[in-house]
C-alpha cells in the first residue's frame, strides 16, 4: 500500500491532482478541503488512501491524517464508497462531519449530495463512538484533557443505564457552557440534566 506520495504538483483541480515524483505522474483524487490546502503549492506531501478493484486502481489523497482517518470510517459504513466519502469532505469540513456525527445532526448530513435519511442515521450509529474516540490533529472538537474527561463521564453514565445518544448531547453541552471540568463534576452536572 501506499502511505503517501512527495513531489511537485504538476496540475490542481477541485476534484483531483497530478503530483510528480521519480519521473511519474499519479492522478490522486482529493477533496475541496484538501484542493484549499494545496493551492499554491508547488511540492508537496500528500497521504494516499490506495484503493484496489479487478478494474481499476484509485488514489484518494489528503492533506491532513485525521481527514484521511475520517475517510476510512466513512468508507467502512455500508452504502458508502469513496466518492460519496469525498463528496461528504468536500461538502463540509472534516471537524465538522465530526461534530455532525456526535451530535446525531442527521438534517446537516442528509443534506449532503449522495446521502440520504437511512444513510445518515446508519453513519452516525456506526460512527458515534469511533468518532468520538478518534483525536484528530486538526479541527478538534474538544481539547484532549477535555476528551479523556468525556469518555470516563461518558463510560459511567452509560454504565448507570442512561442512553448514550443522551449523554453525548449532555457532555458535549457541558464542555461548551462549563469548560473544563474534573469527571466527578462533569458526571454530577449530566445527572441533574439527564
Amino acid at each position: 500500500m501506499i502511505e503517501y506520495i512527495e513531489g511537485k504538483v504538476t496540475a490542481l483541480y477541485p476534484t483531483h491532482m497530478i503530483i510528480e515524483t521519480a519521473g511519474t505522474g499519479y492522478l490522486v483524487n482529493i477533496s475541496l478541503f484538501t484542493f484549499t490546502r494545496f493551492e499554491g503549492v508547488e511540492n508537496g506531501r500528500i497521504l494516499i488512501h490506495q484503493i484496489i478493484r479487478e478494474d481499476a486502481h484509485q488514489l484518494y489523497g489528503f492533506a491532513t491524517e485525521g481527514e484521511r482517518e475520517l475517510f476510512r470510517l466513512l468508507i467502512s459504513v455500508s452504502g458508502v464508497g469513496a466518492n460519496t466519502a469525498r463528496m461528504m469532505l468536500s461538502s463540509i469540513e472534516p471537524s465538522g462531519i465530526e461534530k455532525a456525527i456526535l451530535t446525531g445532526d442527521v438534517v446537516l448530513l442528509k443534506g449532503i449530495k449522495g446521502i440520504g435519511l437511512k444513510t445518515a442515521e446508519r453513519i452516525i450509529v456506526d460512527l458515534r463512538d469511533k468518532v468520538g474516540k478518534s483525536h484528530l490533529k486538526e479541527g478538534e472538537i474538544f481539547s484532549t484533557a477535555d476528551n479523556s474527561v468525556r469518555d470516563e463521564a461518558f463510560t459511567a453514565l452509560v454504565m448507570l443505564g442512561f442512553p448514550k445518544n443522551a449523554v453525548g448531547k449532555v457532555l458535549e453541552r457541558l464542555i461548551k457552557e462549563e469548560g473544563s471540568l474534573s469527571v466527578e463534576q462533569m458526571i454530577r452536572k449530566a445527572l441533574q440534566i439527564l
